[in-house]
């Protein structure tokens, strides 16, 4: 059995953790001590965050539990279909893959952002 947890953080978790914000900075710290937590960072979530809270980008690439997902074309064409690259990097990411067959949840400080969407959130609002 497969109890590995798997979680993208979109723009606002990232700019939440710039920011000091005890849930992520515990997702953070468990990715990075446990071996069955993965975080993810879809670049595109990273750039915004980073023009919400410059400097977020690197410092958040620079940590070792984090995985900064590219953009590839199966990513590229989802975000044609979204409103915004960020949402829809995180959104595709959150998807079923084979290494992560239950897909992923979202973290995030504004799930209402999520209504209606075929995704796990996890609302890191204080």
């Amino acid at each position: 059995m497969n109890n590995a947890v798997h979680i993208v953080l979109d723009d606002t978790a990232m700019a939440a953790a710039g920011q000091g914000n005890i849930l992520a900075s515990r997702l953070i710290h468990r990715a990075h001590a446990e071996s069955d937590w993965f975080l993810y960072a879809p670049a595109c979530a990273l750039v915004e965050a980073d023009r919400a809270r410059p400097g977020t980008a690197e410092h958040l690439a620079s940590l070792p539990g984090i995985t900064v997902l590219d953009l590839d074309l199966a990513a590229a064409l989802a975000i044609a279909r979204h409103k915004t690259w960020a949402a829809a990097h995180s959104h595709h990411a959150a998807q079923p893959t084979p290494d992560r067959p239950d897909g992923a949840i979202i973290a995030t400080t504004t799930p209402h952002r999520w209504a209606g969407e075929p995704v796990r959130v996890l609302d890191l609002t204080p």
